[in-house]
């Protein structure tokens, strides 16, 4: 099943770093946090990526394209232009880079991707947030209702879009602007079937197409309790930095 992430954001509350790399490059303990998202999912079995890159996508592009070379010891023989790595770190991914524009808007950066999704359902996460979401337990309880998609809710005091959820789980309101009052919110790490590409247009999938869901009953929210963390601003990238040396609660040990 495929993974997408929105890597393509400007950043802009994070302008002292992104200036010069983009968001999801930004590194917490000397790791991108763009791969700290993707161990997650890695975590849980899933290794199919898409990065939907736009601000400095290029810089993103690179970092793969070299991911051996940053993450190994390795031997260089000058004489016979040979290259040894050891203790190879590389991860059992496969990774697709799509460039979705630079200004271009979320809905719009997914419907860019829809040639590469094969399959009925995928996933679908923001390049600033992790969690100890267990990726399982979401995708179950997207496959259990049947609806379009499912978006993950938290309880975090926050900026950011607070849903309303009904006793049966439904999502009765999608609010862009949120009173900071601890009420469920957006989290991403959401789930999808193809049929949202039917809602899909060019503005925020946050703006015009969660709401739409909203009004034909087809989104559900999954409600997670535990730890969730979104790098918005350099306050939060001190406070992920921090919890990296003192307790990662999103960093999952490998399996078996």
């Amino acid at each position: 099943m495929k993974v997408v992430i929105l890597a393509g954001g400007l950043g802009t509350r994070l302008s002292e770093k992104t200036y010069k790399i983009p968001k999801p490059l930004i590194e917490i303990g000397n790791i991108p946090i763009l791969i700290h998202i993707m161990k997650i999912y890695s975590y849980y079995g899933f290794n199919d990526f898409i990065i939907c890159l736009g601000y400095k996508g290029y810089l993103i592009k690179k970092y793969f394209h070299h991911y051996c070379l940053y993450n190994s010891n390795m031997t260089i023989d000058f004489k016979s232009n040979e290259f040894k790595y050891h203790n190879n770190l590389s991860e059992n991914w496969k990774v697709t880079l799509v460039d979705t524009g630079l200004n271009t808007f979320t809905a719009g950066r997914i419907l860019k991707i829809k040639e590469y999704i094969d399959e009925d359902t995928f996933m679908l996460t923001y390049g600033d947030g992790v969690s100890n979401i267990n990726i399982n337990e979401l995708l179950h309880f997207h496959t259990d209702h049947k609806k379009i998609a499912t978006c993950t809710a938290v309880q975090q005091a926050s900026r950011f879009g607070k849903v309303k959820i009904n006793e049966e789980n439904f999502i009765s309101d999608f609010n862009e602007k949120p009173i900071n009052d601890n009420s469920w919110i957006n989290g991403g790490f959401f789930v999808f079937n193809k049929e949202i590409f039917n809602y899909l247009d060019d503005d925020m999938l946050e703006k015009n197409v969660l709401p739409k869901l909203v009004e034909d009953k087809q989104l559900k929210a999954y409600k997670h309790k535990g730890f969730w963390k979104c790098m918005d601003t350099m306050s939060d990238k001190s406070q992920l930095e921090k919890m990296w040396i003192d307790n990662p609660k999103w960093k999952l040990d490998k399996k078996g």
